[in-house]
């Protein structure tokens, strides 16, 4: 393993030009925009993509694949999917409809959560993606940092809703709910937590996780340790095109995650 500074040196870039090519969003691992010079990275996986449209990697959503259907999109934490009541700041639907044309929805991800989101171009296109989400066919995987040494693999069936208090948790004759979870890996403190959804409820990453003693990092909703920002990210979306072909994207963790979990 090479460092991300290592590598765009190899290629000919002298550290400055290379940080701003990086503050510029136009540094890529894998479809994640870095910018940390002392991450360790598979070089084959480093994009410097000069010729693309500049963006602020921490405050702006990317597009990172688009056609006349569909897009999709890395979002930053803290910037929300989609418009929200009484709030004027922008979204990854805003932004991408500036960009693009029209852009509707298919799913969210919390706006502390950072990742790839699937954008539709038009209505038949959402209407598709949406079907495929409803009969489970889209693969959907986060990565989690949470405190102390996870078990190996865990599945968790256990319904989520509205407890007495209207707050979100795990409740008899809630909605189903299944995430499968695996350690990706552990360092020091931390263990990077892989989740697949079978379902798609609100906050269910969040919520299995919580259930099971493991509260996310910087989830001070449902008893995270403190942190800078919600420690999830959106890694893998996988679909079917409305052309048939299958579609896969792979996003690293970012730079602030990957520091906290490696100790860097």
């Amino acid at each position: 393993m090479s460092t991300l500074g290592e590598v765009l040196r190899q290629r000919g870039l002298e550290l400055r030009e290379a940080r701003k090519l990086a503050g510029q969003g136009r540094v890529w691992l894998g479809y994640t925009p870095v910018a940390d010079m002392g991450r360790e990275v598979a070089a084959d996986e480093v994009r410097v993509l000069a010729s693309r449209p500049a963006h602020a990697p921490g405050r702006d959503a990317a597009v990172v694949a688009h056609d006349e259907r569909l897009a999709v999109v890395y979002k930053p934490s803290g910037l929300l999917s989609v418009p929200a009541p009484g709030r004027r700041e922008p979204s990854v639907l805003s932004q991408v409809a500036r960009w693009l044309g029209q852009a509707l929805p298919v799913h969210r991800i919390d706006e502390g959560t950072s990742g790839l989101l699937l954008v539709a171009r038009d209505e038949r296109c959402q209407l598709d993606l949406k079907a495929q989400l409803e009969e489970h066919s889209v693969e959907r995987r986060y990565l989690a940092l949470v405190r102390g040494r996870f078990p190996g693999e865990r599945t968790v069936d256990a319904p989520l809703g509205r407890k007495g208090d209207g707050r979100r948790g795990v409740v008899a004759g809630g909605k189903p709910a299944v995430t499968h979870f695996r350690v990706a890996d552990t360092s020091g403190d931390v263990s990077v937590v892989e989740a697949r959804l079978e379902t798609g409820r609100t906050h269910q990453v969040r919520l299995h996780l919580a259930h099971l003693g493991f509260p996310i990092l910087g989830d001070d909703l449902y008893g995270g340790a403190r942190f800078s920002r919600l420690a999830l990210h959106a890694q893998v979306l996988g679909f079917r095109h409305p052309d048939g072909d299958p579609r896969r994207y792979v996003s690293p963790l970012p730079d602030e995650l990957w520091r906290r979990a490696y100790g860097r």
